[in-house]
């Protein structure tokens, strides 16, 4: 039992969103050169120590308003499963794992690294509370792994990719908070005070607003790598089925949805099946 609950603690379901590292080679098609794959090992597991940091920093942090959640009171700290210092020893050391790790791939590397960790603790001590400055900083998160992935490969980020990536982390971390507000009603300024501050509407508008702007812009991406507008509709259909998601009352955190709801992991893989074989067959 102990064990799993330090398991729980470092969240490695979270360490889906590190394989966003390995968009820029296999976008580019060159996932499968001699040496590619190997290389991505070791900024694989630099940015997963360092988001398991950041999260047990987030978690000691969070621990009082946690116990207000119906879903995050069960989590180990709050729950009393794990004591709070041992759990800033784990921070202190994956922290600390992660950037002996990215010195040793690239100063660039470090830097984005460095600045995941910074953000991300600066989220967890203050920016979590202002409204519109939370969701930045959780976007911050996917377009910084983005940039590392190019640099661990030497690729170069194409603009529409960039732009549709960021624009998916607006509309994935307004629906995290969308559905916090949501599940939480009432008692949502007691766990999270950001979330009685968004006038109603204001999270549906930019949720609608940023959807409709990700099916542009990747569009567009597409359009410059020919066989790639075929995936467009299923692009459509997964931007659908999240909102449809979070829209429903159900849990709005993008790597649970990916991970728990069937359609949502099914047009995910077959978005990427079909993006790799119009890309390398």
């Amino acid at each position: 039992m102990r064990a799993a609950a330090y398991i729980r603690l470092l969240r490695p379901t979270q360490w889906v969103k590190n394989l966003i590292l390995f968009f820029p080679p296999f976008l580019a098609g060159e996932m499968f050169q001699p040496g590619i794959p190997e290389r991505g090992v070791w900024p694989f597991i630099a940015f997963c120590l360092a988001s398991s940091s950041t999260y047990i920093v987030n978690d000691i942090l969070d621990c009082a308003n946690d116990s207000n959640h119906p879903v995050k009171k069960t989590r180990p700290l709050p729950s009393g499963e794990v004591k709070v210092t041992v759990a800033a020893f784990f921070a202190f050391v994956f922290a600390a794992g992660a950037i002996t790790l990215s010195l040793k791939i690239s100063t660039l590397f470090f830097v984005l690294l460095l600045a995941y960790l910074i953000i991300s603790s600066l989220y967890s001590f203050k920016f979590k509370e202002l409204p519109l400055v939370d969701i930045c900083c959780i976007s911050s998160g996917f377009l910084l792994r983005l940039q590392a992935g190019g640099e661990a490969f030497g690729i170069v980020i194409s603009q529409w990719l960039f732009l549709s990536v960021f624009l998916l982390a607006i509309f994935l971390s307004t629906g995290k908070r969308y559905g916090e507000k949501k599940l939480l009603g009432e008692t949502a300024g007691r766990h999270r005070k950001s979330l009685v501050v968004y006038p109603p509407g204001f999270l549906d508008g930019v949720l609608y607003l940023s959807g409709g702007a990700v099916l542009v812009t990747y569009t567009m991406y597409s359009l410059t790598r020919y066989p790639l507008v075929y995936t467009v509709p299923l692009c459509t259909f997964g931007l659908l089925r999240y909102l449809f998601r979070v829209k429903s009352g159900l849990d709005g955190d993008p790597t649970e949805s990916l991970l728990k709801d069937f359609p949502l992991s099914l047009i995910s893989l077959t978005w990427a099946i079909v993006v790799a074989w119009s890309i390398y067959s």
